[in-house]
């Protein structure tokens, strides 16, 4: 790595003059020729200033996670997002406090950052601006560009494994969804990989909207949502399903089970997350991995770059996902 010495040797200057000129010292007299060849001098020699690093200072984090606990065990997606951002933040010795909705206990602490995982409303982003203006959303891309945010790519998720279905011969494919609503009740929140399932198959001339069921994003609606497919499409029903998540797609293999209807042979099942459980259920689950761990330290990455690197342009980071195949597809 080249030094300041490096740069007063090539353009034959004291060292002191190249570190007054590279840090921008006003009292400093000394001609714009020379200035502009030391900057160039250390832009050849990728010269790379010295920064004093906050790294002993002991950051503050509040982790607000949209769900209530209770609905957080149930739905072990965003369990994952903050277990990884709590590793990340235990590692770098930070300070963390937890979150489950909104609580009034948050306007009396002080701290330097958020961290929000799932989906928050617009007067809710005004509620946590008004504790800290530093937030990183996870898993909601909606307040970007104004805030930084980490999310996964749904809609080639989607398509990854709508296409492998494709690959394998499978004409006649379902969706189970989810709908979710914001803590606030604000609003009803759309699924995007059901927007994304739509516009493939209609793109692929696949689509029948009787083969779609929406629920919650939770085992028992995964089961209720295939009954009820069962029962109205009878001999019709699917080759295939995609399922919003793992609790959903456990649910409907528990349905398909009850039922005897075999799977892969009969129906074959894919969800989304690669929860833990994935491959213990039986059949094993083929899934979409999601790196849920990945995106909260991601977020603590991200504000660490806005605190302590003094970061001011908003970043969207989007991490990849992997279709993993198992037995419950063909």
């Amino acid at each position: 790595m080249a030094t300041i010495k490096d740069i007063a040797k090539r353009v034959d200057v004291s060292i002191a003059t190249v570190s007054r000129v590279l840090n921008g010292d006003p009292t400093l007299s000394v001609g714009e020729d020379t200035k502009k060849r030391i900057f160039q001098a250390a832009e050849l020699l990728d010269y790379k200033k010295h920064q004093n690093k906050k790294v002993n200072k002991r950051l503050r984090i509040a982790i607000v996670q949209w769900y209530t606990e209770s609905e957080e065990l149930n739905d072990m997606y965003y369990y994952s997002i903050r277990h990884g951002a709590e590793k990340k933040m235990g590692n770098d010795q930070y300070e963390y406090i937890r979150i489950f909705q909104h609580t009034d206990k948050k306007s009396s602490m002080k701290i330097d950052g958020i961290i929000a995982i799932g989906k928050f409303s617009e007067q809710q982003i005004k509620q946590l601006r008004e504790w800290s203006s530093t937030i990183c959303f996870v898993d909601d891309s909606h307040a970007f560009p104004s805030y930084d945010s980490v999310v996964v790519d749904f809609h080639q998720a989607t398509n990854s494994i709508l296409s492998h279905f494709h690959a394998h011969d499978h004409m006649k494919i379902g969706m189970l969804a989810g709908e979710e609503q914001f803590s606030d009740s604000t609003s009803t929140l759309l699924d995007p990989r059901y927007e994304s399932f739509q516009n493939y198959m209609k793109e692929n001339g696949l689509y029948v909207e009787g083969y779609c069921f929406n629920g919650s994003f939770s085992v028992d609606s995964g089961y209720q949502m295939m009954e009820e497919a069962i029962g109205k499409l009878k001999d019709d029903l699917p080759t295939a399903f995609f399922c919003a998540n793992d609790s959903i797609a456990i649910g409907a293999l528990r349905a398909l089970t009850d039922y005897r209807i075999d799977v892969p042979n009969r129906v074959s099942i894919i969800g989304f997350n690669d929860s833990s459980v994935a491959k213990y259920v039986s059949p094993s689950l083929s899934t979409m991995r999601v790196p849920t761990e990945l995106m909260g330290e991601t977020a603590v990455s991200l504000l660490e770059e806005r605190i302590l690197a003094n970061r001011t342009v908003a970043k969207k980071v989007t991490l990849a996902t992997e279709l993993i195949v198992r037995e419950s597809s063909r």
